[in-house]
């Protein structure tokens, strides 16, 4: 039944295309960015779970001092 519901539309073949190009594209969207991003940004990200915001230094006590 679906082979043939599946056959009977028009221009079917593009889709798997179009889905592969759009996988390709935020794939080399991604490598790009990972080769372009700061490496500090990357060691704050990567510490982030560890720290608990108390020491003054990071993210998380950034967004706070700006609060106040």
């Amino acid at each position: 039944m679906y082979k043939e519901i599946l056959r009977s539309i028009d221009n079917i073949a593009i889709w798997p295309v179009i889905s592969f190009v759009i996988f390709f594209l935020f794939f080399l969207g991604l490598l790009w960015w990972t080769a372009t991003v700061d490496k500090k940004f990357i060691r704050e990200m990567s510490e982030l779970p560890l720290e608990d915001g108390t020491d003054g230094t990071g993210l998380l006590s950034k967004t706070n001092s700006n609060k106040s």
